[in-house]
């Protein structure tokens, strides 16, 4: 069983007991070294706790049913490959988004909010007559995050095996995907997530050995790096194409969807919005903004900051959301804790972005193993 008490309605972490422990909410934010932690991350040599949401969907119709209200093409996924989707609104901005992978009689949905009481709603309102089961299974589960093919704890005999594994497919353009990003060297191709779904008693096994672990704090530092989008860096007006989020979790040639209007006209006919941009923070007074600070060009507000974290070989970074027409040469400026932090960027989604044949598109994958 987990490890500690109840912290507002979830479970405290299994590695709780682990030396240096610092919770954020019901996981670990880091264990005394995040820099360190990072470094072991993104070697593959340590093993960190998500605390995602888990929504299983069962029935003959769960993958027509999910293709036909979602962003991705899931009509006949094979098993064990992975993908991620997007639910969106009638405006096409971001409500929900989820990894997904099926294991031939359950497709497992993990969700971006640990909480993934919402989604799991969301998706029951939605079945009507189909052969479809809905269930949020966030309580029975634990998510395990690893960069590279190994999981660092393969060598620790578990109780039980994974009961899902989900590959992330960020560092390339999935079929029926477009990628904004220009940059051949895309910090994607790095970014090697891999996630299993495991039981509670599985992941005490693994809290019991001497794998190294990491918390959030290095995961977030590395997500950034990576301009790997998720469900913190959206707010209400966020539409998938301002975050590049078409290389992997939108399809442009599947069926209607809710919201297939906007992404479509937004893709072919004009120009998202706003645009992300990865951020280099001055650090010399030791000062990291927090998310949701505004991004100003003197002082005019023209962004927001979704994330920061400081990267163990770039320091300090973000990720924020800017206007479109921002001058991508100009340095920006935020206030924290009465401190004027200094920021250049780095583009992600160009200005261009949408209706433009000078954008080049990224390869995409004829064929690709995702599991």
């Amino acid at each position: 069983a987990r490890l500690g008490a109840a912290r507002e309605g979830r479970l405290m972490s299994v590695f709780a007991a682990r030396d240096g422990f610092v919770a954020a909410d019901s996981v670990a934010a880091h264990f005394g070294n995040p820099i360190g932690e990072q470094r072991l991350l993104s070697r593959g040599r340590a093993v960190v706790e998500l605390g995602l949401g888990v929504v299983t969907v069962s029935g003959p119709d769960r993958l027509s049913w999910l293709n036909s209200i979602t962003s991705q093409q899931l009509t006949g996924l094979p098993t064990g490959v992975s993908t991620e989707t997007l639910v969106l609104d009638q405006a096409g901005r971001v409500e929900h988004a989820a990894r997904i992978v099926d294991d031939g009689a359950t497709a497992w949905l993990l969700s971006e909010r640990a909480d993934a009481a919402p989604l799991a709603g969301w998706l029951d309102s939605m079945r009507f007559m189909l052969r479809v089961e809905v269930a949020d299974r966030s309580a029975d589960f634990v998510t395990l995050g690893w960069l590279g093919e190994a999981a660092p704890f393969a060598s620790v005999e578990l109780p039980e095996p994974p009961v899902a594994e989900w590959a992330d497919l960020w560092g390339v353009v999935t079929p029926g995907g477009w990628g904004y990003a220009a940059q051949e060297a895309h910090p994607g191709s790095d970014w090697t997530l891999r996630i299993a779904v495991v039981t509670p008693g599985t992941a005490a096994a693994i809290a019991a050995s001497d794998v190294p672990v990491a918390g959030l704090l290095a995961y977030e530092a590395l997500r950034i790096a990576a301009w790997r989008p998720t469900l913190s860096d959206v707010d209400e007006r966020t539409i998938p194409h301002e975050l590049d989020w078409l290389r992997s979790a939108v399809h442009l040639s599947k069926g209607c969807y809710r919201g297939q209007e906007t992404v479509a006209k937004v893709h072919n006919l004009g120009h998202p919005p706003r645009r992300a941009v990865l951020l280099h923070l001055d650090g010399s007074d030791g000062v990291l903004p927090a998310p949701g600070t505004p991004v100003l060009l003197d002082d005019k507000q023209v962004g927001r900051l979704s994330a920061s974290a400081i990267h163990h070989e770039l320091g300090p970074i973000g990720l924020a959301v800017v206007k479109r027409s921002l001058d991508p040469t100009a340095t920006l400026r935020l206030e924290a804790d009465d401190v004027v932090v200094t920021a250049a960027q780095e583009t992600i989604v160009p200005p261009e972005a949408g209706a433009t044949a000078n954008v080049p598109r990224l390869p995409r994958l004829g064929a690709v193993k995702r599991s």
